[in-house]
């Protein structure tokens, strides 16, 4: 994709910007990113070409942004130095109230790091904290101990980085409603301005998915009881739901990360990245090499058609602030009266809730939100395969 092609598709609102850093200390067995553990000389290599890629795309169409998000992969590994190269390329063209944010894990962090980061415009902070069970983290393969993600969280505030998100992951080996207490009472002393709690997916391709996890795992009806159990105690601490899976104090959601769910735009820069802009969507190749050699050859399209009815209500249905149907008859066409008709036998059930003219999932119906949706779009010709074939992720 040539750079004028691309630069025809910015529209006039701030966009969010994705950098993906994929070098990784090591793969956990239940990640499907895409990471490798590089070198010295590539992480320069890719920091000049995460830049090169940002200022065409990005600058010279004199675009701004209002959210930043640098994911991995470990983005830290990529060096404070090269980091702050790419922060001080963004710099010209963030909004006032940017958010920007890094992730990172707890054992590869430091006080002067984080120190650096802050100076160099990180404000947001997310750490992949998992569990607060040492059998737990260790059937994961993580890399850090539940001492070392209190002490990361203590230098974040130390260096002036107060909107910390800390990841967890439910349904994992080992976990019971007990051992989950015991996380949430340490995400309790932490209090963080924003947790993700995610459900253990496997992939076929990943270690968990060919050595036979799922034995150790709790079932689904156990997992759907640890999830509602961390919703209502999240809850508790002041952390709301907002989607599916995150939960903030007022005003701390991922603003970056509401993007995705509301179909705005954002670009995606660096290797295996995704974009969505003016309707259409692109990708990196999952290869270091190539995208090392040419960035631009790189880029393809997947997907030409502007997003449709089954996209964004798909994607706004992970909310908590629903579907609106006014929207959906304005932009597609779609009769507000046929939705709520066929959503009222889970009305009845408590799984969706209909409320000023906002069709919305209840807790209890996010946990069967896949097939809802596909039954509530089915009614006006959404099928099964165009929600499956959609990537509506950066990476």
């Amino acid at each position: 994709m040539q750079k004028q092609d691309i630069q025809t598709v910015w529209t006039a609102k701030g966009i969010g910007v994705y950098f993906h850093i994929p070098f990784c200390a090591g793969k956990c067995p239940y990640c499907d990113f895409y990471s490798v553990a590089g070198n010295a000389e590539q992480k320069d290599a890719y920091t000049r070409q995460l830049v090169q890629e940002f200022q065409a795309t990005v600058q010279e169409a004199g675009r701004k942004a209002d959210t930043v998000y640098l994911g991995g992969g470990t983005p830290v590994l990529l060096g404070l130095d090269n980091l702050c190269r790419v922060l001080e390329a963004v710099r010209p063209c963030l909004l006032p109230d940017a958010e920007v944010t890094i992730e990172a894990n707890p054992n590869a962090v430091s006080l002067p790091l984080l120190s650096g980061l802050q100076e160099a415009g990180i404000n947001r902070i997310s750490f992949g904290m998992q569990s607060g069970v040492p059998e737990e983290l260790q059937a994961l393969g993580r890399r850090h101990s539940v001492e070392q993600v209190v002490e990361a969280v203590r230098m974040a505030r130390c260096a002036g980085i107060d909107n910390i998100s800390l990841d967890l992951m439910l349904g994992i080996p080992y976990q019971t409603a007990d051992s989950l207490e015991q996380t949430l009472e340490i995400v309790s002393s932490l209090a963080p301005a924003h947790v993700s709690a995610y459900l253990l997916k496997i992939e076929q391709e990943t270690p968990f998915g060919q050595n036979g996890i799922e034995a150790l795992c709790p079932d689904e009806d156990q997992t759907a009881d640890l999830y509602l159990q961390a919703a209502a105690r999240l809850e508790q601490m002041g952390l709301f739901q907002y989607e599916i899976s995150n939960f903030s104090r007022p005003g701390k959601q991922s603003r970056h990360n509401l993007k995705y769910w509301r179909c705005e735009e954002y670009a995606g820069i660096g290797v295996a990245a995704h974009s969505y802009l003016d309707g259409v969507r692109y990708a990196h190749q999952r290869n270091l090499q190539v995208y090392l050699q040419d960035w631009k050859a790189d880029w393809t399209v997947t997907d030409a058609s502007p997003g449709g009815f089954g996209e964004y209500a798909m994607l706004r249905l992970r909310l908590t602030e629903g579907l609106p149907l006014k929207e959906c008859q304005r932009r597609f066409g779609v009769s507000p009266e046929s939705l709520v008709r066929t959503a009222l036998p889970y009305v009845e059930a408590g799984l969706i809730t209909v409320s000023n003219h906002v069709l919305a999932l209840t807790r209890k119906g996010f946990l069967v939100s896949n097939r809802l949706i596909v039954e509530l779009l089915s009614t006006q010709g959404v099928q099964d395969a165009d929600l499956q074939k959609e990537r509506l992720l950066p990476i």
